[in-house]
């Protein structure tokens, strides 16, 4: 049986110390943050993005150097056979196409598994990309697997405000001020590629419902077929704000049948849309 060895990055949300006690490896993403360079977990906590953030800096996220990625792979390839590589969505960012690049030198050691996640489902990924590896798979058979299932689960996002959707172009200036005119709490979807818009709600408690039901609906038909919910995993996510404990709480009488995870949002969504979001993730369990 081969010894493969599991890494991913810090979209995650996987931190270095979790990553020691789960037994796999996390390179940390690069962000520019008015002018200088920093690695999320290593000189950029979650606590100094958002106050640089709120402050008004100019962020930008960029991708780990080529470099540091062949230099981790490297490493790990004097003690294991084969590495699983999990990046973030390739919807999201280039680093998954530059690590299919590099992987082609390493005659099949190295398997990139693009599979569409992020945040706390790219760390379901990871899970499952552990538990494939202890059933004996290999490398090449875990990424098949994995995306086989990429796009059987979904991230619903509230948006508190239109600043840092307007600040990455997402939306137009004018489109910002009448959203911000009408108190608008826009809810966004990640399903597969990209940061898309859902819905358009006027009050938090409507997005939530919106996101509530939104998940059920997936749940009974395109993800789960089941309307109790068997066989997914749901989890809950924010950056930080207000009414976080509440909405943990919400999702929890509404899926009382589950275990629900929770974890901050990944610092590359939370750059395009700020503090004081909720979101709830649905991603299927794993089979193979």
């Amino acid at each position: 049986m081969a010894k493969i060895a599991v890494v991913t990055d810090s979209n995650s949300g996987i931190t270095q110390a979790m990553a020691k006690e789960m037994g796999i490896r996390v390179l940390p993403m690069p962000f520019d943050i008015d002018g200088k360079e920093y690695y999320e977990d290593i000189n950029l906590t979650q606590e100094q993005f958002y106050d640089m953030l709120k402050g008004g800096a100019s962020v930008s996220t960029s991708q780990p150097a080529p470099g540091d990625v062949m230099a981790l792979w490297d490493e790990l390839l004097k003690e294991y056979d084969q590495i699983v590589y999990i990046p973030m969505s390739s919807g999201l960012s280039s680093s998954c196409q530059t690590a299919q690049m590099l992987a082609a030198d390493y005659d099949g050691r190295v398997e990139v598994v693009n599979n569409q996640r992020i945040s706390v489902t790219q760390r379901q990924s990871v899970l499952d990309a552990l538990e494939l590896a202890a059933a004996g798979k290999d490398a090449a058979q875990i990424r098949e697997i994995l995306e086989k299932q990429k796009f059987e689960s979904s991230i619903y996002i509230m948006v508190d405000t239109l600043t840092y959707l307007k600040k990455g172009g997402r939306i137009t200036p004018a489109a910002a001020a009448l959203g911000t005119l009408l108190k608008l709490k826009p809810v966004l979807q990640i399903q597969g590629e990209k940061l898309d818009a859902f819905a358009k709600a006027r009050t938090v408690k409507q997005a939530k419902n919106i996101m509530i039901n939104a998940i059920r609906k997936d749940m009974e038909t395109r993800i789960g077929q089941s309307a109790a919910g068997e066989h997914v995993h749901i989890s809950a996510s924010y950056t930080p704000g207000e009414g976080i404990e509440e909405w943990l709480e919400e999702i929890r009488a509404a899926f009382p049948n589950h275990e629900i995870y929770h974890a901050p949002l990944s610092l590359s969504v939370s750059c395009h849309i700020g503090p004081g979001a909720l979101a709830v993730t649905v991603t299927k369990e794993l089979t193979c």
